[in-house]
């Protein structure tokens, strides 16, 4: 949870139009399974919301399922290689775009606050329906942002001292630690 928030603050202190907030989920997923990686994407967004930014408590659901997505592809394989941690993150962004876009447009308007609301903001000037425009602009943001989360998911879990991995269960079992052995 603690690489959450610390990822995403900094993302947002430098006003990046990206989020990185669910790096700390993907890897828990990886190695704990999907139930933990919903635990931990659910509770970070309540903390984070609670201290920082209460736009994020409607996004719980999403985080949780960016837990429980990112455990099911560490399972099957999804994380063995750099490419397929890529592509499984831009997986996560697919479904994280379906299930954020009718918070974004319905709760909020269209606009969060984050870099993002350019891309839409701009697509809405063009003659853009608003959910098109919000759906296509996080689509965009969220394949870069959640591939290269699960690259650098990928890459964190990889460096880890093998004893380590080995006292996680659900990584033993996974197909995610072909890669390590």
């Amino acid at each position: 949870m603690v690489i959450n928030i610390v990822a995403s603050q900094v993302i947002s202190l430098l006003k990046i139009p990206l989020y990185l907030d669910a790096i700390g989920t993907v890897i828990v997923a990886m190695l704990c399974g999907p139930l933990a990686g919903a635990i931990a994407g659910g509770m970070t967004l309540v903390i984070a919301g609670v201290i920082f930014n209460p736009i994020g408590l409607p996004f719980t659901p999403v985080s949780m399922a960016i837990g429980v997505t990112a455990g099911l592809l560490a399972r099957i394989g999804g994380f063995r290689t750099w490419w397929l941690a890529m592509l499984s993150g831009a997986l996560i962004g697919v479904q994280t775009t379906i299930l954020a876009t009718p918070i974004i447009v319905f709760l909020f308007g269209g606009v969060t606050g984050n870099g993002a609301d350019f891309g839409s903001v701009y697509m809405l000037a063009l003659g853009t329906s608003l959910i098109k425009a919000v759906g296509f602009t996080n689509l965009s943001f969220s394949l870069v942002d959640k591939s290269l989360t699960g690259l650098i998911a990928f890459i964190v879990v990889g460096r880890l001292p093998l004893r380590l991995l080995t006292s996680y269960r659900y990584f033993v079992h996974s197909r995610a630690r072909s890669r390590c052995t």
